[in-house]
């Protein structure tokens, strides 16, 4: 096990705004996920998205990496980026996240408290899938390789219509899960197993927004309510357009919910 490096790209670089970090989904990219959604969040924050280890931009994973030790990676990146001066020391810093990159919104406010003034979870909860299923998708990529669970994924990822509406969209993102690399799609997945913040969840004190696709059957409504109900600080909020990929399904109705979310806090914050 260890911290996986994680290389961050620049959606927007606006340095006298808040910073917003954006977190993938398993088998995507950053831009692809997060650019259609860029446009409609570029006005309120500086924009660092991050890949998994083997997506996007990120170099391919040598070994097993936890939850934990992901979300350890996310502040390494970020402390890297302030110590270049990409991100200005004392810049107010969001997260928002999809699926693994929202369970990594909940290992952050868990694992490093305070850390951000906000958080959103996005299309996930604090439990995904099972062990079992989890280890045996780890083992069908690790031997077959990322195009085996296209299908599957294409089903699970859109709100029905939504391919024959969005082709260029939708044919970015699942080019983006067959060129994902299937070791590090397979850590991931043994990382997701081991994933469980359920009890964590009172004890988090950071503001959250769970945000949930009504059409998602991955990580449906229930579970961001879930996590609402047992985090202390933590609202819900439904898209009833989108499945399991939000921002890239929705992305003004996405950002409408993190700009809101993010500038109640500030309000709160500065009142």
């Amino acid at each position: 096990m260890s911290i996986p490096a994680l290389t961050p790209s620049l959606l927007h670089p606006e340095e006298r705004k808040p910073t917003l970090v954006l977190g993938p989904s398993l088998g995507t990219g950053s831009l692809a996920l997060w650019g259609p959604a860029v446009p409609y969040l570029k006005d309120h924050f500086q924009l660092i998205a991050w890949d998994l280890p083997g997506h996007g931009e990120s170099a391919p994973s040598t070994e097993e990496f936890t939850m934990a030790e992901l979300a350890a990676g996310v502040i390494t990146m970020i402390e890297a980026l302030q110590a270049d001066g990409i991100v200005a020391q004392g810049n107010r810093l969001f997260y928002a996240g999809v699926s693994i990159g929202g369970a990594i919104a909940l290992q952050l406010a868990n694992d490093f408290p305070g850390t951000f003034t906000g958080l959103s979870a996005i299309c996930s909860a604090a439990k995904i899938g099972t062990p079992e299923g989890w280890a045996e998708r780890a083992e069908l990529v690790a031997k077959a390789g990322t195009p085996v669970v296209l299908t599957g994924s294409s089903e699970r990822w859109f709100a029905p219509g939504f391919i024959e509406a969005n082709p260029v969209v939708s044919t970015d993102l699942l080019h983006n899960l067959q060129d994902a690399d299937r070791f590090s799609y397979a850590h991931a997945c043994g990382a997701l197993a081991g994933y469980d913040m359920r009890v964590g969840l009172p004890g988090m004190k950071d503001p959250i927004l769970a945000i949930a696709g009504a059409h998602d059957v991955v990580c449906p409504p229930s579970d961001a309510g879930f996590i609402a109900e047992h985090a202390p600080n933590a609202r819900v909020a439904v898209i009833e357009t989108v499945a399991h990929l939000a921002p890239a399904e929705d992305p003004q109705a996405t950002a409408a919910l993190l700009v809101e979310f993010f500038d109640s806090i500030t309000q709160e914050q500065t009142a």
